[in-house]
């Protein structure tokens, strides 16, 4: 198969937006739907076809590749688009769905004879829109040529977990990596809080643990955007953070682990989504610690 592909990208928000545009800007014929239109709209300016519905966007693909908010919203959108579906396409779903929805999506895949790859990334709007994510992937070796075109358009690495995508490989080590980043996410804005609280000024804190073990680019990645105000637009929601946070304690209780700072951390992100912060990055899960979402103003 040429390496330049029909793909259709289901879910146009932060992260599709930026994957569909790298996939066009690599050559390929790019079809988009997102339910908000709008959000789709700008990516005709790369050449990226608009449609109407999800069965306009994949008659014809090659490859479909979903990049939706979970594991419903993706089955109901496949639904959707199941009349304008090719036998033998592949199937790229990059939606972060937890464990439990895995077994029904490749149910689905068999039933309409698609190849079907569990494909989440790791990063964040940056990255999406650079081309620079991490693609964990798990499918079958003899159609990895066809997907490779698209993960190298969308991701700097592609790591290959497992042959049998319903296996959900590349899920559970997302969510895994989730897990560390929602808790580093949860941990900056605590020790942001508590300096507020206590009069502490946050670069004594940053000059503390300077160049030592406990340093960490993400800690100030995050910080500043609390700091400098600006957590919009977000990297990563508020909403769609709290999302994942509660997928991971899910898998944590299926497979007999519990999981305390992961339960705690969505629940932290659901105040500060119910603050009025649910479209910000998710650091600002920092506004969670205070009453009201107001920190003291000493």
């Amino acid at each position: 198969m040429t390496d330049k592909l029909n793909v259709s990208v289901l879910g146009t928000g932060i992260m599709g937006a930026g994957m569909a545009r790298n996939l066009a800007r690599a050559g390929h014929g790019v079809r988009v739907w997102n339910r908000s239109r709008a959000k789709a709209e700008p990516l005709a300016a790369d050449g990226a076809h608009l449609a109407d519905t999800p069965e306009e966007a994949v008659r014809g693909a090659d490859v479909v590749l979903t990049m939706l908010y979970d594991g419903p919203a993706v089955l109901d959108v496949m639904r959707r688009a199941a009349p304008g579906l090719r036998a033998g396409a592949v199937w790229v779903q990059s939606t972060t769905t937890g464990t439990e929805a895995l077994g029904e999506l490749a149910e689905f895949a068999r039933a309409h004879g698609l190849v079907f790859f569990d494909a989440p990334v790791l990063g964040t709007r940056a990255p999406a829109e650079s081309g620079q994510l991490t693609v964990l992937a798990a499918g079958p070796s003899a159609a990895r040529d066809t997907v490779a075109p698209v993960f190298d358009a969308v991701g700097a690495r592609t790591v290959w977990t497992g042959e049998d995508g319903s296996a959900g490989s590349a899920t559970r080590l997302k969510l895994v990596a989730n897990s560390w980043v929602l808790a580093a996410t949860a941990a900056t804005g605590e020790a942001l809080a508590l300096a507020k609280g206590l009069g502490v000024d946050p670069q004594d804190f940053f000059d503390l643990i300077a160049g030592g073990p406990l340093d960490m680019g993400y800690l100030h990645a995050k910080a500043a955007l609390v700091l400098e105000d600006r957590l919009s637009p977000a990297s990563f929601a508020v909403t769609t953070a709290e999302k994942d946070a509660r997928l991971i304690v899910r898998a944590g209780q299926r497979y007999g682990v519990r999981l305390d700072i992961a339960e705690a951390t969505a629940d932290r992100l659901g105040r500060a989504r119910a603050l009025g912060h649910g479209d910000e990055d998710m650091a600002a899960a920092y506004f969670a610690s205070f009453e009201e979402g107001k920190p003291p103003s000493s």
